[in-house]
This record gives structure tokens, sequence and C-alpha cells, in this order.
């Protein structure tokens, strides 16, 4: 499906396209591989790792770094450019925007010294949480602790 997408002749790069689009995130580590930093997200109201929007930008890696800094606050950070995870998931209609799906490629970001995070406007919340701790946790999105298995040598 996330090949066929890039052959379609509507920018799948633009959120515009509403059939569905490409987006990216990030599965952010810890400087000490321990953790992972989530983000409660305003509108989906559910712990999640930082993502958005490529918005015209066929780099997702950058795309996934440029949206844990804005999602983080974090700064000392830095994208493995190897993709870790695809997911394609249904986001819900919200403000007269039709539901769509969203094609996400997801890398690991890895955080630097300095683990200091910024609330944006689009969380209620940050939090470091332990890798181990949401591997069989069913709280976290079925997709999180996929990246968590991935991120420990698990299965996928």
């Amino acid at each position: 499906m996330f090949l066929d997408l890039l052959d379609d002749p509507l920018d799948p790069f633009v959120r515009e396209r509403l059939a569905g689009h490409f987006t990216a995130s990030a599965f952010v580590v810890s400087a000490d591989g321990a953790r992972t930093l989530l983000t409660h997200h305003r509108k989906l109201g559910l712990w999640l790792q930082p993502g958005g929007h490529a918005d015209g930008d066929q780099d997702l890696a950058r795309v996934a770094l440029r949206e844990t800094e804005e999602e983080t606050g974090l700064r000392d950070v830095r994208v493995d450019p190897v993709i870790v995870d695809l997911d394609r998931h249904r986001i819900p209609e919200h403000k007269g925007v039709p539901a769509h799906w969203h094609y996400d490629v997801r890398y690991i970001v890895h955080a630097g010294a300095d683990e200091t995070f910024v609330v944006s406007e689009e969380s209620h919340a940050l939090a470091w949480v332990p890798i181990v701790a949401m591997v069989d946790d069913a709280a976290y999105d079925a997709s999180l602790r996929r990246m968590a298995r991935k991120h420990r040598g698990g299965d996928s």
C-alpha cells in the first residue's frame, strides 16, 4: 500500500490528499536507550510518539526530526535514517476535515544528554516512559508496543 501511494499521480506528501497521505513519526529514545518520550495527543486523546504531516517534504526522516523538535522542544536530537516501522491508520473526522488514512513512516530519534522537554500546543502532556514497561502494556497503542519490541530486538 505504501509503494502504491508513492506511485499515485496526486501528491501523497500533502495533507490535502484526503484519500490518504504520508506522515512521519519518531520513536524518541533517551541517551541511555531505556526510555521513550511520548506525547498525550490533544486531538486523539492518546499517548503516542511525536509525528506529523510531511507538508510536501519527501524526506520523511527529516520530517520525523522536525516533528520531534516541534512537539517536544528537544534540540540535541539525531535521527537514524533507517525506517523502523510502517503503520497505516485511520484518522477520525475533526473540525470539518473528513476521516482519512495516515501512511506513517517511523524512525528512531535519539535524544542527547539534555532531556528537558517543552509541551507544545499539540499535546496535553509529555512523559519519558520506560520502553520495557510498554512492551506488554495494553494501555499503549498496539503500534507503540510493536516499536518498543523492535527497539528491544524482539519480534515485530
